[in-house]
């Protein structure tokens, strides 16, 4: 091979003719879209003067017909965009950029797409990233200026908007991203050939991959905490981890995981692992593992998992000789452990759960977030068809909902990184726990989003009928610990606020930094993030935060101590507390069969 050590660099400056040309080029681009999108707007304000009632759909066809009916307000938005464009042109030709076209280098120099010196040095690509912001910010700035539009719609059209911006950024095409042409050149079209065969490996498999699938393993480097299986039904094993330490609390801890991803979030390695940590804080922990549905588990509904609840519960109270346990729910399990605790409260059998701590979980979804634009007709409809012949509902299915929630950072990152550039995965072993999807019980996934999200009948008392008792939010009065992520888009924390709107007990609420995942797995050796607490009593999050105590770190010890001021009793941690020792015996080693099967 030749020595490529001294080769010219891919890309010589342009000419001023070459730069003309392309500015020529990006100029008529431009003006096509302008010219587009006033054709889009003229035929809706006709459409709309037609028929005024239907004026709100006809706004969802394209973002930017948001100032139809309003000629001069087309023309100014015209002129603003064409005099930017030129500004742009002229910082192109090594002129003096101006106004907000100075301010577009800024925040292409700090997007990490265009972050590049390639992108930058080269005043073609810096022609282009400039432009594709330009164009960006106005189409999503025109969906809020649209009128007559309800605000769900607008959230729908916003969040279309943004995922047709991002999958349009020039990064996510060869021919428009400086890196992928270099790297293409410098590797003499390996890398075109390395990132193909990523591309299909992952067609045939029907899922994006995001690490590197032959380094983590179930068992071996992932979910390793010592424990053992100790009860199963068809739903789900009951794990009881080994004790760490002499003496244990006498209050066992129970968690339920989210059945919509495996368990072992919570053990993903000895370092992040939150089951060990519990383990090595004196607790007795159990860890129900959900079973990936299949075509036996079609006749599943919302009574199963709620009553599944119950039963690990009265599992771990027989077992150990304890009157109650504290429980821990995760995102939707614990929507399903509040709707559990209010039909304990019915029963008269609240005693049971001696404390709950909720962890990014919501049952008001009246503020959910870009979730709700996933339970349309045409979604759940959806949803009917890719699960008709088995029952159950591919989890690749959920895997892409979630990703497309995040699309820039969890998709067309990985098509420029993996399939353009052809780099090899990372080994990630929170982004295999992402991609290693479970299937759900279909007919309860859509009743779920019916009754829970659509309807919202949760927080409606009497709303909702558990094993034919109607339950009602307002009779919980279980000691309670809530955590919300800071930025998190799944449950975002106004949303997860609410459940202190509806719960009768003494509440704890806890804001963490970062999200859904890393907000929650924050260990405290890591010294990463911060969380915020308010000893006051007050009504909105807004209060709250306003009030609000910064603590740098991990949030994990203001619950342990919260914990051990509701039980602080201790037992030998001897006999039932080991697993396999009591009522419960052992059936396999943790972390058990379930959260292997495909």
């Amino acid at each position: 091979m030749a020595d490529t050590k001294d080769a010219p660099p891919p890309f010589a400056t342009p000419s001023l003719e070459d730069i003309q040309h392309w500015t020529h080029v990006m100029g008529r681009a431009q003006q096509m879209m302008l010219e587009h999108l006033s054709k889009q707007m003229g035929d809706a304000a006709a459409k709309a003067q037609a028929e005024p009632d239907k004026a709100a759909q006809a706004a969802t066809a394209w973002p930017g017909i948001n100032l139809f009916g309003d000629p001069a307000k087309v023309m100014q938005a015209q002129a603003e965009m064409w005099a930017e464009g030129l500004n742009i042109w002229q910082r192109a030709l090594g002129g003096k950029a101006e106004g907000e076209t100075s301010a577009l280098a800024e925040k292409a120099d700090k997007d990490r797409r265009f972050a590049a010196p390639e992108w930058r040095d080269n005043p073609l690509f810096d022609t282009i990233r400039q432009t594709y912001l330009l164009i960006s910010d106005r189409l999503l700035g025109s969906v809020d200026a649209i009128e007559g539009v309800d605000e769900p719609t607008r959230e729908k059209m916003r969040f279309m908007t943004r995922s047709f911006v991002d999958a349009m950024a020039p990064s996510n095409f060869a021919l428009t991203n400086p890196q992928v042409l270099e790297k293409a050149m410098e590797t003499k079209g390996e890398s075109l050939l390395a990132g193909l065969q990523h591309m299909l490996d992952d067609l045939s498999k029907g899922q994006l991959t995001h690490t590197d699938p032959e380094a983590f393993e179930v068992g071996r480097n992932i979910a390793t905490t010592p424990g053992k299986v100790v009860q199963q039904t068809r739903l789900w094993q009951l794990i009881q981890y080994s004790p760490a330490t002499d003496e244990v609390h006498e209050t066992p801890l129970i968690v339920f995981p989210p059945w919509i991803n495996r368990y072992y979030i919570l053990d993903l390695n000895p370092k992040k692992s939150f089951i060990k940590w519990a383990v090595e804080q004196g607790l007795t922990v159990f860890m129900v593992s959900w079973k990936s549905a299949d075509e036996t588990m079609a006749d599943v509904t919302m009574d199963d998992y709620v009553l599944a609840q119950i039963e690990a519960i009265d599992a771990v109270r027989e077992a150990l000789g304890v009157e109650s346990v504290h429980a821990i729910g995760y995102c939707v399990a614990g929507t399903m452990l509040a709707a559990t605790l209010a039909l304990l409260a019915a029963r008269g059998e609240a005693g049971q759960v001696a404390s709950a701590t909720f962890f990014t979980a919501q049952v008001d979804v009246s503020e959910a977030g870009d979730l709700k634009l996933f339970i349309g007709d045409e979604q759940l409809e959806l949803i009917r068809q890719l699960s008709a012949d088995q029952g159950s509902l591919d989890g690749r299915y959920m895997a892409a909902t979630f990703n497309l929630l995040r699309g820039r950072d969890l998709i067309w990152s990985y098509v420029t990184n993996n399939y353009l550039m052809g780099e090899e995965y990372p080994q990630f072993d929170l982004l295999y726990w992402n991609g290693d999807t479970t299937n759900l019980p279909a007919n309860w996934h859509r009743a779920y989003l019916q009754q829970l999200y659509r309807e919202n009948r949760l927080v409606q008392p009497g709303g909702l009928t558990i094993d034919g008792t109607p339950i009602d939010l307002r009779k919980v009065a279980a000691p309670t610990y809530i955590q919300a992520g800071r930025e998190d888009h799944i449950a975002p924390p106004q949303s997860v606020w609410k459940i202190t709107h509806h719960f009768q007990g003494p509440l704890r609420f806890v804001l963490a930094g970062s999200g859904h995942i890393a907000g929650v797995v924050n260990p405290p050796e890591a010294q990463k993030y911060q969380y915020w607490t308010n000893e006051k009593k007050v009504d909105t999050l807004e209060q709250f935060i306003a009030g609000a105590k910064e603590t740098k770190g991990s949030w994990w010890p203001d619950w342990i101590r919260w914990l051990a001021g509701i039980s602080a009793e201790k037992v030998l941690a001897a006999g039932v507390r080991e697993p396999g020792k009591g009522r419960l015996k052992a059936i396999e080693d943790a972390p058990g069969s379930y959260v292997k099967a495909r």
